[in-house]
């Protein structure tokens, strides 16, 4: 069983910047591949990004490219998603997640862990 916690969310205006924490507890994090979904009001839930293991290697969805940055510190059992030059369409609540897959994953029914999610709002 893993759970997992995230936080950093909040109000910023556009243009701003907020770093996202998906804090790891249970069973061993560094064996998990981690994604961040996405899920704005009235849409789907969405693939924002993930990070591999062991390599670290990143994979962004089209829309944060060059905007996001996704890291992961095993020691501390903690995954980030740094958002840089936020925009109002990045409004959503943010879920981290594991899945058992060592590769990149963009379907969120391939991951078995989800935190509860947190919300960013984005001001125009």
């Amino acid at each position: 069983q893993v759970q997992l916690v995230e936080s950093g969310g909040g109000l910023v205006q556009a243009g701003g910047s907020l770093r996202l924490s998906c804090a790891a507890s249970g069973r061993s994090f560094s064996s998990y591949a981690m994604g961040w979904f996405r899920r704005a009001p009235g849409k789907e839930r969405e693939f924002v990004g993930a990070i591999t293991w062991p390599a670290g290697n990143t994979y962004y969805e089209d829309s944060v490219k060059g905007r996001f940055l996704i890291s992961r510190d095993n020691a501390k059992n903690t995954v980030y998603l740094q958002m840089n030059n936020l925009k109002p369409e990045d409004t959503a609540v943010y879920y981290c997640a594991t899945t058992p897959l060592p590769a990149i994953v963009v379907h969120a029914d391939q991951y078995n862990y989800w935190g509860q999610g947190t919300q960013v709002t984005v001001s125009s």
